[in-house]
């Protein structure tokens, strides 16, 4: 398995050879590291150098940003195999992709001092598949560049090339751009941050929407899953309840089968993303938000199968669970999943429904006390109902010291991120610097939450999130722009985004700092402390955080 690191490459001006004949308009670029969000109007730079530094097993990712005056078209970008200067051993062909925009309507509803642009505005993310693009005249268009390193690959110094072809003022105009990328003697093969995004299959917009159980359906859920696999996560929500057939038996008890169920964790299983089953929730809010949680059901009448909401409490949720969850695991272990399995109850939990939350826990704890329980929650008053705590960001920062002492326990603390915090806290919305979306995961380290949740994966609605970025809510007025999803639709499957590629990288660097943690632990609290200041408090200098990631190399690296 390869992991991923994002280098943002973009020609200098100085160093950007222009080939052939020289164009009225010609085309100028120049360098800009990966965390930059490059806008349209940006200005040629120079003098930055094309270098990236990555692990054994790292993907190397260069962004290459473009502008001429009088505009561009038919604009080509291809980039080179990278050559080790000494052996002349090649890693794989580079893949090159154009950085789209998509507009952001609204703010967030507390939006961050630092955040890049006063929406409406027009922010980067998607990472196109045209081979081409057109480019108005005075606007820059960045390029990104993803070249892939195997976690067996030789250390050293590695040289490409990366040529840009177009029409400028009338006249084909060309450049090239040399790429350098040092790869370290440290192998990352895989990652030990639990990471899951929630994720969906029927969308109503455009032709991602496939007729359920068909072949296609499975087919864009391996698509998928693949993707996910791709940014190093490795943990998947997949529902048993929901996936589960039930046939009513002539003696009133239910048949149970889990075939679809079985379907559905194989294909994360064989595209490298499990990792642990995250079992679907079983229950939801009777009505509001303030409101109890109540469960979902099935029954035996007539011979036929009946679905029922009831209360946790009561003897109908007691009949159904006491054959379900049993089976459950006993097919768990049948199948060798057991130890990988996590159930949902009911999602954030808070302080007006815990009684509710704890009648279903004790269904939990009755019928399959093996299962531990997890829950992105917004209160602590879960203790004896929770086996791996999800706070809310902003409720890791508030009651830190309950969740060191869950852990203390032998309880797992992870951290999750929707709609909410905002202001200072990093995040994934559109509006921040990109650098926040790559600290969640130095977050992780540095308050030692093992793993990370986000429920908007893929979130779209029938308007097309190219066009419409924010989303209508029925808790804060709207969703702000980045939270619904991470991944935008493409012709036969999901297209990445920038905040993606940062994400993984994020990754990344967590598990460099742990295996940093392994041989000197003060040495990769004191890394992390430099970027990491307090939960919602970061040094957002760039030139700082390669500084810190190059420290991190180095000291990874002696022998």
């Amino acid at each position: 398995m390869r992991l991923t690191v994002s280098i943002l490459v973009v020609m200098a001006v100085a160093g950007c050879a222009t080939m052939g004949k020289k164009a009225d308009g010609p085309m100028r670029c120049w360098a800009v590291d990966p965390l930059v969000k490059v806008f349209r109007d940006a200005a040629p730079e120079s003098g930055t150098a094309a270098l990236a530094e990555v692990a054994r097993g790292e993907h190397a990712s260069f962004q290459v940003v473009v502008r001429a005056d009088a505009g561009i078209t038919g604009l080509t970008a291809n980039a080179s195999p990278l050559k080790r200067a000494r052996g002349g051993d090649t890693l794989a062909a580079a893949s090159v992709r154009f950085v789209g925009y998509v507009p952001v309507d609204r703010p967030t509803q507390t939006p961050s001092k630092d955040q890049l642009r006063k929406p409406p505005a027009d922010y980067p993310d998607p990472l196109l598949e045209e081979p081409a693009v057109d480019v108005a005249a005075g606007q820059a268009q960045p390029v990104w560049v993803t070249v892939a390193v195997p976690v067996d690959a030789k250390p050293g110094l590695y040289r490409g090339t990366l040529t840009l072809e177009g029409q400028a003022g009338g006249a084909a105009a060309a450049a090239e751009m040399p790429l350098t990328l040092r790869v370290y003697d440290v192998a990352v093969e895989t990652t030990r941050l639990w990471v899951t995004e929630w994720y969906g299959l029927q969308w109503q917009h455009m032709a991602i929407s496939p007729e359920p159980e068909s072949e296609e359906y499975y087919a864009l859920l391996r698509r998928y899953a693949h993707n996910m696999a791709e940014h190093r996560h490795n943990v998947a929500l997949i529902s048993p309840l929901g996936l589960t057939s039930y046939e009513a038996n002539p003696d009133g008890s239910l048949k149970i089968d889990f075939a679809r169920f079985d379907r559905w964790v194989a294909i994360f299983q064989e595209e490298g993303v499990l990792g642990r089953i995250e079992g679907g929730h079983i229950g939801g809010r009777v009505g509001g938000w303030e409101s109890d949680f109540v469960v979902q059901t099935r029954r035996a009448q007539d011979g036929k199968v009946v679905r029922e909401t009831v209360a946790p409490g009561t003897a109908e949720a007691d009949a159904f669970y006491a054959q379900f969850f049993p089976a459950l695991v006993a097919h768990l272990k049948e199948k060798g999943w057991l130890d990988i399995y996590m159930q949902h109850l009911a999602d954030e939990p808070i302080a007006s429904n815990v009684d509710s939350y704890r009648a279903m826990a004790a269904l939990a704890r009755n019928y399959a006390p093996e299962l531990p329980i997890m829950e992105a929650c917004h209160t602590k008053e879960l203790t004896g109902a929770m086996d791996i705590w999800v706070p809310q960001l902003n409720f890791l920062h508030e009651d830190y010291a309950h969740y060191r002492e869950r852990q203390a326990a032998g309880e797992e603390v992870w951290f999750y991120t929707c709609v909410f915090p905002q202001g200072e806290y990093a995040n994934r919305f559109l509006e921040q610097p990109l650098i926040k979306t790559r600290l969640l995961h130095w977050i992780n380290f540095r308050y030692g939450a093992t793993g990370y949740l986000h429920w908007g994966y893929n979130q779209w609605t029938q308007d097309s999130p190219f066009t419409h970025t924010t989303r209508p809510h029925g808790g804060p007025p709207y969703l702000p722009a980045g939270d619904p999803w991470i991944v935008y639709p493409g012709k036969n499957g999901p297209l990445d985004s920038i905040r993606f590629e940062a994400m993984r990288d994020g990754i990344v660097d967590h598990e460099l700092l742990c295996r940093l943690a392994e041989k000197d632990a003060a040495a990769a609290e004191a890394l992390a402390g430099k970027l990491v200041l307090d939960f919602d408090q970061y040094n957002p200098e760039i030139e700082a955080f390669r500084a810190t990631r190059h420290e991190l190399l180095e000291r990874l690296a002696e022998r």
